[in-house]
């Protein structure tokens, strides 16, 4: 019976192994359901809404700000976009926006800084030689810059909804496409956007100034001319009889043929 008993028994450590497969699985699963129900819902209306606050408190001004972000020329690709968009304006909101504290608008970002730090977990990072790829500076307004800033969490959290993993993507191609197109503009070629605004900035204004010199000195000499004309018609009709000048005409007169 011993035997039997021992025959029909198995070792505990015979099922140990597909156990602990099947508990790993079911771990596994959760935490991609987790992870999923985190991404995709991590961006609420709320978050919206203390950007569009951001914008309503802001006061209108032509001053521009200075700041790098995506160059959507370059980049087409919408997922691309703003797998490349998050990490620059996880940047601009920490070192750009800048507010008194505890005040609405500062702590307003904070809510900010932090779904920005939670996000990071629904994106993989591609290779960091791509970081400034794609990437240009932007000369606008605190108001523009708020606007970009909530379209592109407004579309990632679009996106996010319909698939939580979409930020998976590879997108070092992509980069690389811009990397290829940002050398061939460093050459200096004459389609360069950053070369034509710097050229128009430069040339425009000299322009004006050499024809407002040239006109000035035109309208100089025509007044200068005027003014010595009246005083020419004078010296002829106001010259003495017994001039040296009127001498000289009667003697010609008198000489003989």
């Amino acid at each position: 019976m011993t035997a039997r008993g021992a025959a029909g028994r198995c070792p505990s450590s015979t099922w140990l192994g597909p156990r602990l497969l099947l508990v790993c699985l079911l771990v596994s699963r959760s935490i991609a359901k987790e992870v999923s129900e985190h991404c995709s819902h991590m961006i609420g209306n709320g978050h919206l809404q203390i950007l569009q606050q951001l914008i309503d408190s802001q006061m209108e001004t032509s001053c521009q700000m200075e700041f790098e972000f995506v160059d959507q020329e370059q980049l087409d690709d919408p997922v691309c976009y703003l797998k490349k968009a998050f990490f620059l304006v996880k940047d601009i909101i920490e070192y750009k926006m800048r507010f008194k504290g505890n005040t609405p608008n500062a702590n307003a970002t904070e809510r900010l800084q932090e779904l920005s730090l939670r996000l990071k977990s629904c994106f993989t990072d591609d290779y960091e030689e791509q970081n400034k790829a794609c990437v240009r500076t932007f000369h606008q307004t605190p108001l523009e810059l708020l606007e970009r800033i909530k379209n592109v969490f407004n579309e990632t959290k679009h996106l996010l909804e319909k698939d939580w993993n979409i930020f998976s993507k590879n997108c070092n191609k992509s980069f690389a496409k811009c990397s290829s197109q940002g050398k061939k503009g460093q050459r200096g070629g004459p389609n360069d956007p950053q070369i034509s605004e710097f050229v128009f900035h430069l040339l425009v204004p000299g322009i004006i100034l050499v024809l407002l010199a040239v006109g000035g000195l035109l309208f100089y000499r025509w007044k200068r001319r005027i003014h010595r004309e009246p005083q020419t018609l004078d010296s002829f009709v106001g010259r003495p009889e017994d001039s040296p000048l009127t001498q000289d005409e009667d003697r010609q007169v008198e000489l003989p043929v």
